[in-house]
């Protein structure tokens, strides 16, 4: 595609420490054309296909004043640097990116992990984010979206945008993430202290309050009582990790429910797991609930954007109402009860490996970027 000698320089922004576990695949792939791949985000991380990472307090908050100052740094490394392409990540992280390279030629990508402004969502989330991508769109060649309804959205409101796309998310290590058999299951219990009795639910999120993780909680004593081996594992951390560790303990759920904080090996707590849960209130396309179905897990989730993307209810998981949390509980006790219930959804989500895959992914992207480049 191009070379090294004509030097051509890509950089990554996202406002999330962490974000590179998305951002490493495309990463590898503008190494493999022989670009130099410079990252920015909020925190240092340990990155092996970049080039130059930049620490930038980039704050989650559009409105967060020290967002000024991030904004100062960013500038400094884009003029100095001269990028070709700058691809952006995280709704603060796309804001500064796209404000800092319209005064360079610089190509700009966004990729949307799913809008603020939504169906059904509050009315402040439109007053305040809505007019700023309506505003920034103007200096966006591509816009990516990752599901259908962000896809209508950006081809409705913001058709000024040269190219709007579509992909299935960021992808998923088909590597990786896969079932086990019976008795590795029961192996990796053992070595976590579980037993091969237990009935095992897995929800992986940050403790943010999108994620609702209380909708939850406020079940588990329901479902203790008709699944008499109940377990539950949360998988992250944030900033409400203690408050609902502390729930818990009051509701004397400590024996049941193990917050394990951030984890690296969500492969090997999906394989032990029975059911992948998430009760969130907003999503762009759910990597988490992906790596769930991958593993060999039957899923109950809320049904919101994102979620309705990948599951198709009682085919390959199950879908409740946020206001309905009792639908949540039926579901996870049917599955609980109906083995072969859970063998067929596993089947019918195994089926789906190929569309939600890294490498599929990776293909898109790719396309996406090339694309750009030679417009």
């Amino acid at each position: 595609m191009r070379n090294e000698k004509m030097g051509f320089k890509i950089l990554f922004i996202s406002n999330t420490a962490n974000f590179s576990k998305f951002n490493r695949p495309f990463m590898r792939w503008f190494k493999e054309q022989n670009w130099r791949v410079d990252y920015a985000s909020a925190g240092e991380e340990t990155i092996f296909d970049c080039d130059n990472q930049y620490a930038i307090p980039i704050g989650r908050d559009p409105f967060n004043v020290k967002n000024i100052w991030a904004y100062i740094q960013l500038r400094r490394i884009v003029l100095l640097n001269n990028y070709d392409i700058i691809h952006c990540h995280t709704p603060t992280g796309s804001v500064l990116g796209r404000l800092v390279a319209k005064s360079t030629k610089a190509k700009v990508i966004y990729t949307a992990h799913g809008f603020h402004f939504y169906r059904g969502a509050p009315l402040i989330n439109w007053v305040l984010y809505y007019p700023i991508e309506k505003y920034l769109i103007k200096y966006t060649d591509t816009l990516v979206t990752i599901n259908d309804e962000d896809y209508d959205m950006a081809k409705k409101y913001f058709s000024s945008c040269k190219n709007i796309c579509k992909i299935n998310g960021v992808g998923v290590d088909l590597g990786k993430f896969k079932p086990c058999d019976r008795i590795t299951k029961n192996e990796l219990r053992k070595n976590m202290g579980y037993k091969e009795t237990d009935f095992i639910i897995l929800y992986v999120a940050e403790f943010i309050p999108r994620k609702n993780h209380e909708l939850f909680i406020n079940s588990i004593k329901k479902l203790k009582k008709q699944i008499r081996q109940l377990k539950i594992i949360f998988a992250g951390s944030g900033l409400m990790f203690d408050k609902y560790k502390n729930v818990i303990e009051d509701m004397q759920l400590s024996d049941t429910v193990n917050f394990l904080g951030y984890r690296s090996d969500i492969d090997i707590l999906c394989n032990i797991a029975d059911v992948g849960v998430s009760t969130s209130k907003q999503e762009g396309l759910p990597v988490g609930v992906v790596e769930y179905f991958f593993s060999g897990l039957p899923v109950v989730c809320s049904k919101i954007r994102g979620h309705i993307d990948v599951i198709i209810d009682k085919k390959n998981g199950f879908l409740f109402d946020l206001e309905e949390p009792n639908q949540m509980n039926d579901a996870i006790i049917r599955l609980h009860e109906d083995k072969s219930l859970r063998k067929t959804i596993v089947q019918n989500n195994l089926d789906l490996r190929e569309k939600y895959s890294l490498g599929n992914a990776v293909v898109k992207m790719g396309d996406i970027y090339k694309r750009c480049i030679y417009e």
